[in-house]
C-alpha cells in the first residue's frame, strides 16, 4: 500500500462522523481469515481477561461477528488490521455487556475512537436493545502513515443479517437488505508506544450507504 503523510492524520480526525447504527445488520459467512484475532463465542464477561492480558471480548451465541480479511504481509499492517477487528469486537461486547466503561474498547481504543464506541454502547443502552444475528464485515485495506506510525484500516460492513433484540421480551427487530445496510469504515491505528503492544484505534470514520460495499 502506499504511505500517506502524517497530515493526512488530522485530516482524518477532522472529517469523521459519529454514525450511529443502533438497529444495524450484518451478513452470513462464517470464515475469519485474521490469524489471533481471538472471536469469541458464549456469554460475555466484562471483567475477564485472556492469558496474554487482553480483555475477553466473547459475545453471546446468537450473534457471529465474522471479519472476511485478508491478512497483510507487512507485519505493522497486519497487527493494525487485526486489532482494528478487535476494536468491533470489543464495541460490541460493551453493548452486550450494557457497560459504556466496559474495559474492552478501552484496551483496544484511544481518543476520538473511545468516544465513539461509548457513544454507541450508550445509545443500544438507552433503546434497551443488544445484537443479535450476522454482522459481517469484508474488503479491508490498510494503507502506512507517517513512516510507520499509524496504519488506516478500511473495510465494509454488511449489517444486512443483524438485527436488534429488546433486552426485555426478546422481541426482534428484523429488517431487510437495502443499500442502508452497508457501510464503510476507516479507522485509524495507532502504532504501540513504550512496551504496549497493542496497536488502537484513535478515529473511526464511518459512511453509510456505500455502493462500492455492495457489489
Amino acid at each position: 500500500m502506499a504511505r500517506r503523510s502524517l497530515p493526512a492524520l488530522a485530516a482524518l480526525a477532522a472529517s469523521t462522523t459519529l454514525l450511529l447504527t443502533a438497529c444495524g445488520g450484518g451478513s452470513d459467512d462464517s470464515s475469519d481469515k485474521i490469524e489471533g484475532a481471538g472471536q469469541g463465542s458464549g456469554k460475555p464477561s466484562a471483567s475477564a481477561s485472556t492469558d496474554d492480558g487482553s480483555p475477553d471480548v466473547s459475545v453471546p451465541k446468537d450473534l457471529k461477528l465474522v471479519f472476511d480479511f485478508s491478512k497483510p504481509s507487512d507485519p505493522k499492517q497486519a497487527a493494525a488490521v487485526d486489532n482494528a477487528a478487535n476494536y468491533i469486537r470489543a464495541l460490541k461486547h460493551g453493548i452486550v455487556q450494557q457497560d459504556e466503561n466496559d474495559p474492552a474498547y478501552k484496551h483496544y481504543s484511544a481518543a476520538q475512537a473511545a468516544q465513539y464506541a461509548k457513544t454507541q454502547i450508550k445509545t443500544w443502552v438507552k433503546g434497551g436493545w443488544v445484537p443479535t444475528g450476522t454482522d459481517r464485515y469484508f474488503k479491508s485495506e490498510a494503507t502506512e502513515l507517517g513512516e510507520g506510525k499509524a496504519v488506516l484500516v478500511t473495510f465494509c460492513r454488511n449489517q444486512a443479517k443483524s438485527f436488534s433484540k429488546d433486552i426485555k421480551g426478546g422481541k426482534i427487530h428484523y429488517g431487510k437488505e437495502s443499500l442502508d445496510s452497508y457501510q464503510k469504515f476507516s479507522v485509524l491505528m495507532s502504532r504501540p508506544q513504550g512496551d504496549a503492544k497493542v496497536w488502537k484505534a484513535q478515529t473511526v470514520e464511518v459512511q453509510g450507504r456505500v455502493k462500492e460495499c455492495r457489489g
